[in-house]
């Protein structure tokens, strides 16, 4: 009697799960990064397309009514030409060299990259499009870590990995994803500088984006802070007045939302199987640049 499966196990797991909720008729939606190979999740795209089920990747920060205002004013011409972006995702929950090592330790975890990168790589397309080369630099800060035994296990996958970006539209930019950043417990921000303006977001003030404008009158620019209400649909259909704030769940209830509108035929797939397979070729050609110390078209 089940419409729909959420996967929330860890990666390895998705694509058998995703792929067995497809074929039996079900819609899915699966917790990113979509899986742990760029193989995988284009399996899992396949099985979407032939299935009627429809599919929905995790990535609840988009849904954030900040991030529309942000790409309207992009769009819009607010910020003039856009020169450069900046991301970082970083968090601090890996920064104890005494913790034991976890299913994200492992090669099929997929490392920060996977883990955290996804998130603001996600972001930098949702506000400027897609990226088309990436180069990499993916470091293993501590080499080894306790297992479940009190033994010591080598660990390969990056805890800090940084990218240079090159979008389709011309801009240039970077990324850093980081699990040792000590301090920080939702650290997903972005920086973005144009000819006529500059935005700048923190998602631990998830309710606030920050505008400049070079059109205010001399002496009186700076950083306006433009904060989350009723006019920026759909907080209203959580609070009826400004200032009051939404959080992480409410973004999860926006983001599902959206799915199950897709679902009912009213609105296409807001992030489906593909898109989250878009976002797996980044972090796997930003490790492949890793590794080969070379630029890689996307």
């Amino acid at each position: 009697d089940l419409d729909l499966i959420s996967i929330t196990a860890p990666n390895a797991f998705h694509k058998e799960m995703a792929i067995a909720t497809l074929r039996a008729g079900k819609h899915v939606y699966c917790e990113k990064p979509l899986a742990s190979t760029l193989r995988d999740s284009k399996e899992m795209v396949l099985e979407a397309k032939r299935s009627k089920g429809k599919t929905q990747v995790g990535f609840n920060y988009l849904s954030n009514p900040m991030f529309s205002v942000a790409r309207s004013l992009i769009r819009n011409g607010e910020l003039g030409d856009i020169l450069s972006f900046r991301g970082i995702h970083a968090e601090d929950y890996m920064s104890d060299p005494e913790e034991f090592c976890t299913w994200r330790h492992e090669p099929v975890g997929g490392g920060v990259l996977a883990d955290l990168g996804s998130h603001i790589l996600a972001t930098a397309e949702f506000l400027l499009g897609p990226i088309n080369e990436v180069y990499g630099n993916c470091i293993t800060v501590m080499a080894s870590r306790k297992g479940e035994n009190g033994e010591n296990r080598d660990i390969v996958v990056d805890d800090i990995s940084r990218s240079y970006l090159k979008f389709a539209n011309g801009v240039t930019g970077s990324i850093e994803a980081n699990w040792l950043a000590t301090g920080y417990k939702m650290k997903h921000d972005f920086e973005i500088h144009g000819t006529l303006g500059s935005l700048a977001y923190s998602q631990e003030r998830l309710n606030e984006l920050h505008f400049f404008s070079k059109k205010d009158k001399q002496g009186l620019q700076g950083f306006r802070k433009i904060e989350a209400s009723p006019d920026h649909e759909p907080y209203g259909r959580f609070c009826v007045a400004p200032g009051h704030q939404l959080g992480f769940n409410d973004l999860k209830a926006i983001e599902i939302s959206k799915f199950i509108k897709a679902i009912a035929g009213i609105e296409p797939e807001p992030f489906n199987f593909e898109k989250g397979h878009r976002i797996q070729r980044l972090v796997e050609a930003i490790r492949r640049s890793s590794n080969e110390n070379i630029w890689i078209n996307v």
